[in-house]
């Protein structure tokens, strides 16, 4: 038997909490980035197009590898595991770094990445720009330490913050934005990040911003997840589960293609 949820949501429980905005900054990839990805997609969408739809259930690995590779593309070609170097260029970090510099003086920020390498190219960038900041992934040993330093130091204002490790247990009322840098699958699993700091105690006004590449997997993504809203509503399905649930139709839909 499927257990009963009592579910109470946070509105409902905390009538206090000041206004929570979202919004969605769409990042250009410039040529270098962009040759890249259309590279890999033109690849992927081969792959699936000669793959028989029968033998994708044995190919689910594969697949997530292949929708894997064009999400890192979308963060960095700098990202991928290949023995070629394929540039650094990056649209969301250049975006990112000009978000951080005007906003910085003035508010505490959190920035969420499911890619550990992700947050270590950031993370040079904040320390070209003197851009002091704390940094939690599963490697971290003290997580309270830097969550205290991040809450109570001043100077602190940039906290990076794998979605894995740092995606729920954190309370981190002091930030009022939050930046995604790349979506996936599970808004829910997105909400859970913006909610560590749209807690209890926070009385200031929450921004909430999702970076997306146009015209690429990103926005086919969100598209997807407006007419097939079954596939992120159990919190608990993997991306593994969630790409059974996927036929080659809706797999070749990510793609660019006729």
């Amino acid at each position: 038997m499927n257990p009963f949820i009592l579910r109470r949501t946070k509105k409902q429980v905390a009538t206090e909490l000041p206004e929570k905005t979202k919004m969605i900054i769409y990042c250009e990839m410039g040529i270098e980035q962009r040759k890249v990805y259309d590279a890999y997609e033109k690849e992927f969408r081969n792959y699936l197009l000669h793959k028989p739809e029968e033998d994708l259930p044995r190919e689910t690995m594969h697949v997530l590898q292949g929708l894997t590779k064009l999400r890192q593309i979308c963060n960095s070609p700098a990202l991928l595991k290949d023995t070629a170097f394929y540039g650094d260029a990056s649209a969301k970090i250049d975006v990112l770094t000009e978000q951080i510099e005007s906003k910085h003086r003035h508010h505490k920020i959190l920035v969420f990445s499911q890619f550990v390498g992700m947050l270590e190219l950031i993370k040079k960038k904040l320390t070209a720009k003197y851009i002091p900041f704390e940094w939690l992934t599963g490697q971290t040993k003290d997580r309270a330490a830097v969550v205290n330093n991040f809450q109570n130091n001043d100077d602190v204002r940039v906290f990076l913050i794998s979605l894995k490790a740092g995606g729920t247990g954190l309370n981190l009322t002091e930030a009022d934005y939050v930046y995604l840098v790349d979506p996936w699958w599970n808004p829910a699993v997105e909400n859970q990040a913006i909610d560590r700091c749209y807690r209890i105690g926070q009385d200031k006004h929450v921004v909430a911003v999702r970076l997306i590449c146009p015209d690429t997997i990103e926005e086919k993504i969100m598209k997807m997840q407006g007419h097939k809203k079954e596939l992120v509503s159990d919190l608990i399905r993997t991306d593994t589960n969630i790409l059974k649930q996927l036929n080659k139709k809706d797999l070749l839909s990510l793609t660019s293609g006729p």
